[in-house]
């Protein structure tokens, strides 16, 4: 996730303090992982320093002056090329679960054991997410599903994992 760009996207929906732009990424983009405040400021910082960003009005609060953010033609330029450039399609071919798998074979430990486990853990994430999709709302849903989905892919890997074990050790071991 690119904080800084999803900062500038929800400012050109509207200009908006620091504090209204990490409740609406949380609300949208931090499920399971919310936007530590020092990030949201320090990110701004560097916004307006690059001249994606400026501050727009200032506001008495209950603390320090409330600062306004407003996105530039330039920030807006970037949010338009960064929503048309396609996710570069990440094979994942250097994975903990993977390198995990092999250094068990290579040290003659449980390599079964940990992809049981692995499944185990697995299957615990997949019955949560289920959840959040059955008792959230849309966004949730469809959150839930993107990892749901992930974790279905793992779960055929480590099975055609665990049935190739031997032939891996052989492998590995040489």
């Amino acid at each position: 996730m690119s904080v800084p760009l999803t900062l500038l996207g929800l400012l050109e929906r509207q200009p908006s303090h620091g504090y209204d732009l990490k409740r609406d990424y949380d609300t949208y983009f931090g499920r399971g992982k919310s936007l530590p405040f020092g990030q949201v400021y320090s990110t701004l910082a560097r916004l307006t320093r690059d001249g994606k960003v400026v501050m727009d009005e200032l506001a008495p609060g209950d603390g320090p002056d409330r600062k306004r953010y407003v996105i530039t033609e330039a920030g807006a330029t970037e949010v338009d090329a960064w929503l048309a450039e396609p996710v570069q399609a990440e094979p994942h071919l250097q994975t903990v679960l993977f390198a995990k798998v092999v250094l068990s074979l290579m040290l003659d430990r449980g390599a079964k054991s940990y992809l049981d486990a692995q499944r185990h853990a697995h299957l615990q994430r997949m019955r949560e997410l289920t959840e959040i999709k059955r008792s959230g709302e849309l966004v949730d849903g469809l959150l839930a599903d993107h990892g749901l989905f992930h974790l279905e892919a793992d779960l055929r890997w480590i099975d055609l994992t665990a049935a190739r074990l031997e032939q891996l050790r052989a492998q590995v071991r040489r």
